[in-house]
């Protein structure tokens, strides 16, 4: 019904930069959320950033004035713009999606989860 795929991720050194990218892909739905969470070793998966569904864009705390989240909704594509790396923003980084649309006749509004990309920073 609908793919999240991610790209983006990789290996950089404290202060470095990298931008992920999160495509949603299929047809006859909506996206009422889109944005990225991350989980580190050991840590629960915490939200990074995010179009909330009530227009609102949120950030965590650790990435305010870092972290840029933007979109396409052209392309249903979120991207995370990261600058400043730091080795605490070492982390398997997902996207996730709020969705709504009619499948078999039924409307359904989901989660969808991308399967994450690494990112590493090195100290």
């Amino acid at each position: 019904q609908v793919q999240l795929v991610e790209s983006g991720g990789g290996l950089v050194e404290a202060g470095g930069s990298l931008r992920l990218s999160c495509a949603a892909s299929g047809s006859g739905f909506s996206i009422n959320a889109m944005g990225w969470y991350r989980q580190a070793p050991g840590k629960q998966r915490e939200l990074v950033a995010d179009f909330a569904s009530d227009g609102r864009v949120n950030y965590i705390d650790s990435v305010k004035g870092r972290f840029t989240i933007s979109r396409d909704n052209a392309k249903k594509t979120v991207y995370l713009q990261m600058t400043s790396l730091k080795p605490e923003d070492t982390a398997v980084y997902y996207c996730k999606a709020d969705v709504s649309g009619y499948w078999t006749g039924i409307f359904r509004r989901n989660d969808y989860w991308g399967q994450g990309t690494q990112v590493t920073v090195s100290s």
